[in-house]
């Protein structure tokens, strides 16, 4: 198919999708775009969007509320919080904040819980992330590490058992092993004990763990026995801190890296990574949609600029579609999926 034909295909198959959406969730009269009557009405209540929730979302999000606000015609302040996944969705299945970061897609007790409140979302992928594991980079040894070590390390029969590097593998060195991960609400959590050890929060509770980044990454460049797991972004801004270890998951290690994410050989710690936005229950509609609208447009070049992988054109087209419609509800059922591709998440997003 020559590239004229390609567009063509492109353009008609969107085209097809605008056309083709209901309004199951009532939200699309609700969201039209701001006069300027209504940025003045907004103005004289709560200017304040609220986000929070994943640390790993967080640099993007930061990132792109900074641009917003610096635009002195956006009258409204975007203040971004850290409670990892979990506490994100805490607070916004109860209505207490606009926008949720979000680090694995919601699950079914979360959707459960949104329902009951009558809190409407709509899913926007917004990039994907190599889940990162490091050490210190006095670390001589550990150039890279199977799937079976990194379970072996992290499952819950390992606490108080496996306390040496060379019970991981038999050449590595008789020193302790000083561990660094994720806290119990992070989604990073969450994906990692799942796509690791086999269930989701299956772990053992002996390390240092914290829903912000920042502090695994100062515990790993401390400790020179250290090994932590963290989003990609945090291992760009602190390169000199850390030393990058290769997972092998059957297929040759293989380290880090938007190139590794994009061709798909990161497996299976590559994920997608969310906001979940709420414009039913907020108190300032307009406001939110208008950063949700800046968001889409901005987080292609925002995520690549902090160390993540954009999503295609077309994908951030169907962010904007399902903005716009009010498209709401989740395509993953309220479960994460493994060894997920840029192309399988466009097709869900098809799916929505």
């Amino acid at each position: 198919m020559n590239k004229t034909a390609t567009k063509l295909v492109l353009t008609f198959g969107i085209l097809a999708l605008t056309t083709s959406f209901t309004n199951t969730s009532g939200l699309a009269q609700n969201i039209k775009q701001p006069t300027e009557a209504t940025k003045i009405t907004n103005s004289t209540t709560d200017t304040i969007i609220k986000v929070d929730g994943s640390s790993t979302v967080y640099p993007i999000t930061e990132a792109i509320a900074k641009i917003y606000q610096s635009n002195p015609k956006n009258n409204s302040q975007v203040k971004v919080s850290i409670s990892g996944t979990s506490g994100g969705f805490e607070k916004f299945c109860t209505g207490k904040i606009d926008i949720s970061n979000a680090s694995r897609p919601i699950n079914q007790s979360e959707m459960a819980a949104c329902k009951k409140n009558g809190v409407s979302y709509m899913e926007l992928p917004v990039a994907f992330d190599a889940l990162t594991v490091a050490v210190n980079p006095q670390n001589s040894w550990a150039k890279d590490i199977t799937v079976a070590e990194l379970k072996k390390i992290w499952e819950p029969a390992a606490e108080g058992k496996i306390t040496k590097w060379n019970q991981v593998r038999a050449s590595w060195p008789d020193s302790p092993i000083k561990l660094y991960g994720a806290g119990g609400k992070s989604g990073t959590f969450d994906y990692f004990t799942e796509a690791i050890v086999g269930k989701a929060k299956a772990s053992r509770k002996d390390y240092t763990a914290s829903e912000n980044d920042d502090i695994l990454v100062t515990g790993v460049n401390k400790d020179p026995n250290a090994l932590g797991y963290f989003g990609y972004a945090y291992y760009e801004k602190n390169k000199n801190k850390l030393k990058l270890v290769a997972v092998n998951s059957g297929k040759g290690a293989v380290l880090p890296s938007p190139e590794t994410v994009e061709k798909a050989k990161y497996q299976p710690l590559s994920r997608p990574l969310f906001i979940y936005v709420n414009l039913r229950s907020s108190k300032n509609k307009t406001l939110v949609y208008n950063f949700a609208d800046f968001y889409i447009k901005n987080a292609a070049k925002t995520a690549s600029s902090v160390g993540y992988v954009p999503l295609s054109e077309e994908a951030y087209k169907l962010n904007f579609i399902h903005l716009y419609k009010g498209k709401a509800g989740t395509v993953f059922g309220g479960k994460a999926e493994f060894n997920l591709t840029l192309g399988q998440l466009l097709r869900k997003q098809k799916q929505f």
